[in-house]
């Protein structure tokens, strides 16, 4: 299989990391309520593990308030059951097959663990943009070695890759402030 490196392709592997990190910090809790927040939580259904979102409308009607139409009325329980066990703090009510799940103020202590969450996102997310970075070197390495490239052209794509990664880990400092800031806003 013939190697080439190209710079798009590093680029929407290191959007992706960054993409990811976005969903990840979706899934925390701040002090509104957001569909987002039940990203993680997966329900026991029809034998399999399954999103929430499989099985049920996630909605926020109020800023402290979430709800989940679950479309099988069998499947009420599971989610209930679902969402406690996720360790998000959660306590749905249920209302038929409308779960009522209202978000609690958090407190100063909770709200630093939240922030520490975060940071532990956004470190995987670097981590996972400089493996692409690390990808993307060794296949300037072995076309040079290879004599595919020249030196000059390893070391400007070496160059162009680095500006790429440091971009991108920008991109997720910027998005960790933001998220740490809305968690930290009383």
């Amino acid at each position: 299989m013939a190697e080439t490196y190209t710079k798009d392709e590093m680029a929407r592997r290191m959007k992706a990391c960054v993409t990811a990190a976005k969903d990840d910090f979706a899934g925390l809790r701040t002090g509104r309520a957001s569909p987002h927040m039940l990203d993680p939580v997966n329900v026991e259904a029809y034998g399999q593990h399954m999103p929430i979102a499989q099985v049920g409308t996630v909605s926020t009607p109020e800023p402290r308030l979430l709800t989940v139409q679950v479309w099988d009325k069998s499947m009420v329980k599971a989610v209930d059951k679902a969402i406690r066990d996720a360790g998000l703090g959660l306590n749905p009510q249920i209302d038929g097959q409308l779960l009522r799940i209202p978000i609690p103020e958090l407190n100063q202590d909770r709200r630093k663990e939240l922030a520490k969450m975060a940071h532990k996102y956004a470190e995987a997310a670097r981590i996972s943009v400089r493996n692409v970075r690390r990808d993307g070197m060794e296949i300037l390495k072995r076309l040079e070695k290879d004599k595919k490239i020249g030196q000059d052209d390893q070391h400007k794509h070496g160059e162009e890759l680095q500006k790429l990664t440091d971009t991108h880990i920008k991109e997720i400092d910027d998005v960790l402030a933001a998220k740490e800031k809305e968690i930290m806003q009383v």
